[in-house]
């Protein structure tokens, strides 16, 4: 199955189920970088998804099975600004580029109307669907209609695919209105994996990465205090005090981690030992594989915080494979 990832890390799990990546595109230079050198794509665009609109584009781009795009998320995140970021330019850090953030999807949209796959698939944050988002979601669903598509919306926690976190992610699936095939069942129903049982193996540190993870001065006053699977501001409350260290959090090693956040790489923090993650167990936790490199662990941290859980795009794309696109 050909596929074409527009931005995130989905290409893994495409991998995965078995997919061939005929091409990526992004416009960080940093995550492009990465891309090419874990992944290897046959072709890579590095540049704003709109740019695809206009450029010529070889004709193996217009027999794609899946188009893939995974569209910035913190302006409709619930950890973001949401509606007041709505409809504004802002600088990203992909790429630290000044776009508005909430036309992407449609940007990507206008590459699904151009190409042609014959199927669509986007992901984006659980925000996308709470609140006045709904109403952007309605248009995205509009929109997949009038360019010929037949949308469905799915809500996927990773946690069900076999991911030890707890993230949950919208999905728009949808098959080109030529192709007839019954609608899309989505419900992965995987055990769910706790975080000590994910990373059992990778315990002993090695001295860097004991530096690395040294505790904050924040995290020595609090995480004896927070239970697991707690946020810090949790036991702030309880010693009577203003709430505060929101973002802060100790997991429990007998349930998946809690969604693992790009800004927050060092609030993060283990469960038995007053210490944020290694690189090696965000790996695991993240679903990446154990070789994947970055060229620092901050990097890698922050990639995995911003990427779908490659296992949870598998579980999706094998779904779609299954039902949509095999004979």
């Amino acid at each position: 199955m050909s596929t074409f990832a527009c931005g995130g890390g989905s290409s893994m799990g495409y991998k995965r189920a078995g997919c061939t990546i005929v091409a990526a595109n992004d416009i960080d230079p940093e995550m492009a970088w990465h891309y090419q050198h874990n992944l290897k794509p046959a072709s890579y665009y590095l540049c704003p998804i709109g740019d695809l609109l206009k450029r010529d584009l070889p004709s193996e781009l217009f027999e794609l099975d899946i188009l893939d795009g995974s569209p910035p998320c913190s302006t409709f995140s619930m950890a973001g600004s949401r509606e007041k970021s709505w409809g504004k330019k802002e600088h990203f850090r992909e790429g630290q580029a000044e776009q508005v953030l909430s036309d992407l999807f449609f940007d990507y949209l206008s590459l699904v109307e151009r190409l042609k796959p014959r199927v669509a698939i986007a992901e984006n944050v659980k925000g996308m669907i709470l609140g006045n988002a709904k109403g952007y979601t309605k248009l995205v669903m509009r929109r997949f209609r009038e360019i010929g598509y037949r949308p469905q919306l799915f809500l996927v926690n990773a946690a069900d695919c076999g991911v030890p976190q707890r993230r949950e992610r919208v999905f728009f699936c949808a098959l080109r209105e030529d192709i007839q095939r019954p609608e899309l069942t989505l419900q992965p129903k995987h055990r769910w994996i706790g975080a000590g049982e994910a990373t059992a193996d990778l315990q002993e540190l090695t001295a860097s990465e004991t530096l690395e993870t040294k505790p904050s001065n924040t995290l020595i006053k609090w995480w004896s205090k927070t239970r697991p699977d707690e946020r810090l501001e949790q036991a702030v409350i309880r010693a009577g005090q203003k709430p505060a260290l929101f973002n802060w959090s100790k997991l429990s090693s007998a349930v998946p981690a809690k969604s693992l956040v790009s800004t927050c790489t060092e609030m993060i923090s283990h469960w038995a030992e007053c210490r944020s993650l290694t690189f090696r167990e965000w790996k695991r936790l993240g679903s990446f594989p154990d070789d994947y490199y970055a060229k620092t662990d901050k990097i890698g941290k922050y990639m995995i915080g911003m990427s779908v859980p490659p296992k949870m795009t598998e579980q999706v794309a094998r779904a779609v494979i299954k039902q949509w696109l095999q004979p």
